[in-house]
């Protein structure tokens, strides 16, 4: 297999695979992926079933832990599910950040180590993408996989990103979203959306390289990081920043869209699909 599985222009980030429902009506308003965030279990069962519920579109991991699963146990979990959905599964992993585990040491070496494991198990470069958000793992995106897959960034790092990797490399960032137009209210939600993520040095100093500075990143974040990491508003002031990625570079943007816990995100998808999906 040569070409990595086709994700269409606009996909969709889920915290975990989402239910059947929600897949469902994924699929039937266009969306080109789905990407399964969470890191997902070594039997990938998630995926399958999200597979399972759909009949066209790709489903992505959002990503596979490295630190999580033996690379052995996801070759094995990615060939039963290529053999049962081909050409509608791609393998992302990637190496999380390091408050996550203990044993978060040279991550670089350790994606190296995994991606040897992956080859050992038979895992083809043009099906597995990889987490990357600094220069070097961007590079060793374009080097030993279909493409990146960053994650929390601005179209500035998109445009950076695709001059790093070259024309012939998948990138596909994700896009937090929130579909609200009172400012004040949408900012609410997207700064408890970004809480997690202050405290996380790989995220971080990924946004001090695109030019904010300590006072964006204390607290809670300033307005101007929260404006800039994450799309506010209406479905057309959102499709205007989803169009900015694709514009500076992006192959495939996949959104993530942030609201209160326990709201149905269909009815958010389907407003946001009448401006993005043709």
């Amino acid at each position: 297999m040569s070409e990595h599985p086709d994700l269409g222009r606009i996909g969709v980030w889920t915290s975990g695979a989402p239910t059947p429902e929600l897949a469902r009506g994924l699929d039937e308003l266009g969306y080109g992926a789905i990407w399964i965030g969470g890191s997902p279990g070594g039997d990938l069962e998630g995926v399958e079933r999200t597979l399972a519920a759909t009949s066209r579109l790709t489903v992505a991991t959002g990503i596979v832990n490295i630190w999580k699963d033996d690379p052995a146990i996801i070759a094995a979990s990615y060939h039963r599910i290529a053999a049962a959905y081909p050409r509608r599964f791609l393998l992302g992993v990637g190496a999380g950040h390091p408050e996550a585990t203990s044993r978060y040491t040279k991550p670089y070496d350790a994606l190296v180590a995994y991606l040897d494991g992956l080859d050992e198990g038979g895992v083809p470069k043009s099906q597995r993408a990889l987490a990357a958000l600094g220069p070097k793992v961007l590079r060793l995106a374009a080097d030993r996989t279909a493409g990146a897959h960053p994650y929390l960034v601005t179209p500035e790092h998109t445009g950076q990103a695709r001059e790093l990797l070259g024309e012939n490399v998948l990138l596909a960032p994700e896009q937090h979203v929130v579909l609200d137009t009172d400012l004040d209210s949408a900012r609410t939600l997207a700064r408890k959306a970004l809480s997690y993520y202050l405290n996380l040095t790989n995220y971080t100093n990924n946004w001090r390289r695109l030019g904010f500075t300590e006072e964006d990143l204390a607290g809670s974040g300033s307005d101007r990081l929260i404006d800039g990491l994450i799309a506010l508003g209406s479905p057309d002031q959102i499709a205007s920043r989803i169009t900015a990625h694709l514009d500076a570079g992006a192959d495939h943007v996949c959104i993530q869209l942030i609201a209160p816990q326990g709201t149905d995100l269909l009815p958010g998808f389907t407003e946001l699909a009448k401006v993005l999906i043709a």
